[in-house]
């Protein structure tokens, strides 16, 4: 399992290990780093298992019913090439958690090849949150109906369902923010955990990334709340430093996406299937992992200006493609646009449905989707989404939705 620190891996792992196995054996190799050395000498799981016996009390092996939990597997890559050995002990299972922050660039980790099945955590999407909040399935399960049967909202539950996105937009997934909006109901509250995060995050840049990228990545990542806020086409490397190249900033930011900080949405040259086939390596959009950090990199004055809707300027349409970009990505779509030759047609973001293409265009208010519009005179485009303030509609080949439903357009 990885991800970005303090998505809730820990936890989650740990629920789950705790109410679906009898014996949970957790192992932290940053809370305790002596445990690194049961993965010291002889690899067989019976050896590992008998060093796990003299250095934790009372563990106990219930055949075809215990969890080992590796957490923090990158502070010990010994643990993660005896993966493979584990794996074939099928007596009991595994899983191992790791930050991307400095799993990817440990140097000597023996990757244990058709023995692990990665997967990704993210935090809340939109419709966790709603749930966090106090609303229960049934309410959620309202709004997916209607999703799929393309019938308008009521018009009060659409305007409450916007002010909850626009409370979205500013508190986001993580979920120490949101535990902690719930507790209180302090957007001050909120924020001052966002910021204890974002610290951190600087922190485990200038720990884990290499000396030469660390100044790099900071910049980097400190310069996303000024990428969204221009007329965002492409993610510019002078706005991190005064004639910035490609050549300097790249692996810095390379990193940044591998630690799952940020998200690149690439430029493809022609919109068809494969879109990865047309994708353009040297032009990409960066939005930020999580709508509520980037919130909060604004300062504590953005949450207000979003939540009551009193934003205004070209960084309102780029703080909306962030929150649209997470909830699309936490569905599980890859991220693209495309721009035609003279720059007056965008299409912010294109998905793939079958061996077409899908259009998504996003508005931070009601309006004009001419690029749309044109995308959809094309016999090969079944179909296109304008995402906006507005509710559900249809006409033609055109959908128009409000922003908070971008977590159902999964291909």
């Amino acid at each position: 399992m990885k991800g970005a620190r303090q998505v809730g891996k820990t936890y989650t792992i740990t629920q789950f290990g705790m109410q679906a196995y009898e014996s949970f054996i957790p192992m932290n190799f940053i809370e305790s780093p002596e445990l690194k050395a049961v993965f010291s000498g002889d690899l067989a799981s019976s050896e590992i298992k008998k060093r796990m016996s003299l250095l934790i009390p009372g563990i106990d092996f219930v055949p075809h019913s215990t969890l080992l939990f590796l957490d923090e597997i990158q502070e010990c890559p010994e643990a993660r090439t005896a993966l493979k050995f584990l794996a074939q002990d099928e007596s009991i299972d595994v899983i191992a958690s790791g930050s991307l922050l400095s799993l990817s660039y440990r140097e000597g980790t023996s990757i244990p090849v058709g023995y692990e099945r990665q997967m990704e955590m993210h935090g809340l999407d939109f419709e966790e949150y709603l749930w966090a909040i106090g609303l229960d399935a049934v309410s959620t399960d309202a709004l997916r109906e209607h999703f799929e049967a393309l019938s308008p909202l009521p018009e009060a539950v659409h305007e409450r369902m916007l002010a909850r996105f626009r409370e979205f937009m500013v508190i986001g997934g993580m979920p120490a923010v949101v535990q902690a909006f719930v507790d209180t109901q302090n957007f001050a509250t909120a924020f001052s955990e966002q910021k204890m995060i974002l610290d951190s995050y600087l922190d485990d840049i200038a720990k884990f990334a290499s000396p030469s990228d660390r100044n790099k990545a900071r910049a980097c990542y400190l310069s996303i709340p000024r990428q969204l806020a221009k007329e965002n086409t492409k993610f510019k490397y002078g706005i991190v430093e005064k004639k910035g190249t490609a050549r300097k900033f790249l692996g810095a930011l390379d990193w940044l996406h591998d630690a799952s900080l940020v998200r690149y949405c690439r430029f493809v040259t022609t919109p068809q299937f494969p879109l990865r086939a047309y994708e353009d390596e040297s032009r990409f959009r960066v939005y930020l992992s999580d709508p509520g950090l980037l919130c909060a990199m604004y300062g504590f004055g953005m949450m207000a200006a979003i939540a009551n809707d009193e934003l205004t300027g070209p960084m309102k349409g780029g703080i909306y493609e962030n929150a649209v970009a997470d909830l699309l990505c936490k569905s599980g779509c890859d991220l693209h646009y495309w721009m035609n030759d003279k720059g007056n047609i965008e299409i912010e973001f294109l998905l793939e449905r079958g061996i077409g293409i899908v259009p998504v265009e996003v508005k931070a208010k009601k309006g004009a989707t001419a690029s749309l519009n044109a995308m959809l005179e094309r016999e090969d485009v079944q179909v296109g989404y304008k995402l906006s303030v507005g509710n559900i509609g249809v006409s033609g080949k055109k959908v128009s939705l409000p922003l908070y439903m971008a977590g159902y357009l999964k291909g």
